[in-house]
């Protein structure tokens, strides 16, 4: 049955306040997607295994700073961790399996991410926490999928980027200088992978709304790095023309690429006409006029005598005053910026994208001013239910005691029977 112990939804608490989810994913697709649901106000309990817990708690450096100026616990898990409540269990021993299974029937939605098939000899498998809980809703992440020939390979977002075709149509082009497949520099079908979850998961809850059941999802990496290929895919599909690697051109639209200033580069995103007609009136050139020229279709098909007249113009003055003097013409464009450089824009930190939370350390009881934890925002910005705060990402089996009191009803003596036994 569904919990009925959690709050409606409002300001203070979020959208989703009045759901529970059971996290049994790891690493970055699962609690990307949970990280979601939390922000939106959902009570997420995360079952770690005693002792080691997420993988990503060790994958540094960088590591968080503690009070002394070092710390074990990896950023990496701060980034797909915050507002969960953190509990320690072993599944692999019977108790542990029944505690989950105790948690699942107390809960709308459990989600993991373990090889294909192995949760199913812990009885932790989609059919036995069904019957115990039919309106629960079971989001299952892995690889490769429930069924095909790969589905009990396990699966890596750089592995997919490799299988998908993406790493071939990300980096220089072939002849040009560091030319070869590359991976984007973020796991960036871990985290489509999270969304897509997230949104599977919204709709079957939708979905129970009306039918009264829950239902099984099946989210695999391969299937969402297939679908986010987007144009270049249906490009393919359509017109049977197998994408090539272009580095920072875009296929179908020129100008829209870094370009190269007086004192370093920029970026130009002009994605029609009327842009580029303004774009030649800020450089004082006629090539708007010029019918290689006037529209996108023939710029595409003269991009290569357009590009090398445009970054001659370019490099004539430095980036803040093309940016000056582009914005005020409404030509898309900006600076190439790192990581530093974007969290310090004017506009990023008027959008309070960098929040600031006090963490628990490893074993202590208060949460420590000095151990301070920062994560990027969400971006879901909703003017009724928007997302909340309510925990740092939790140290491990932070709120075990807390948890199997509240949901469970173990006492102190329960809960610490379990731990000599070495179930949490």
């Amino acid at each position: 049955m569904a919990p009925t112990n959690l709050p409606s939804p409002s300001r203070q608490t979020g959208a989703l306040s009045h759901l529970r989810v059971l996290d049994l994913s790891r690493v970055l697709a699962g609690p990307w997607c949970t990280q979601n649901l939390a922000d939106m106000g959902a009570d997420v309990i995360k079952i770690e295994k005693p002792g080691t817990g997420d993988d990503t708690r060790h994958w540094g450096p960088p590591y968080l700073d503690g009070a002394d100026g070092s710390t074990n616990q990896a950023s990496y898990f701060a980034a797909c961790n915050r507002n969960k409540r953190s509990v320690t269990v072993d599944i692999a021993t019977p108790e542990g399996q029944k505690l989950v299974r105790d948690l699942a029937a107390q809960s709308d939605v459990v989600i993991e991410n373990y090889k294909t098939g192995s949760l199913k000899r812990y009885g932790l498998d989609y059919e036995t926490l069904s019957a115990l809980n039919p309106r629960l809703i079971y989001c299952s992440v892995t690889g490769f999928g429930q069924t095909g020939p790969y589905a009990t390979r396990p699966g890596y977002d750089l592995l997919v980027q490799a299988m998908s075709g993406l790493m071939s149509i990300t980096g220089q082009p072939d002849g040009t200088p560091g030319a070869g497949p590359m991976r984007v520099g973020v796991a960036v079908i871990d985290v489509f992978t999270g969304m897509y979850a997230t949104t599977a998961i919204l709709g079957a809850i939708e979905a129970r709304h009306h039918t009264g059941r829950g239902q099984s999802i099946d989210i695999a990496l391969l299937d969402v790095a297939m679908a986010v290929l987007a144009n270049q895919g249906a490009g393919f599909l359509n017109a049977g023309v197998v994408p090539t690697r272009q580095g920072n051109v875009h296929p179908s639209v020129v100008p829209y690429q870094d370009f190269p200033t007086r004192d370093g580069d920029m970026l130009l995103a002009i994605g029609n006409d009327g842009q580029f007609a303004r774009f030649c009136e800020v450089a004082d050139v006629e090539w708007a006029r010029d019918a290689r020229y006037t529209t996108n279709s023939a710029r595409v098909a003269n991009r290569d005598t357009l590009i090398p007249m445009m970054c001659d113009i370019t490099r004539t003055k430095p980036t803040s005053e093309w940016i000056r003097l582009l914005e005020a013409a409404t030509v898309p464009c900006g600076p190439i910026n790192d990581i530093g450089q974007a969290f310090a824009d004017p506009h990023v930190q008027s959008r309070e994208l960098r929040v600031e939370q006090y963490r628990y350390a490893e074993g202590s009881a208060v949460a420590d001013p000095v151990n301070r934890v920062c994560s990027t925002a969400s971006p879901l910005r909703l003017s009724e239910t928007p997302p909340t705060l309510r925990h740092a990402p939790p140290a491990l089996g932070q709120h075990t005691d807390e948890v199997l009191r509240e949901c469970l009803g173990l006492d102190g003596d329960a809960v610490a029977g379990l731990r000599a036994r070495g179930v949490l």
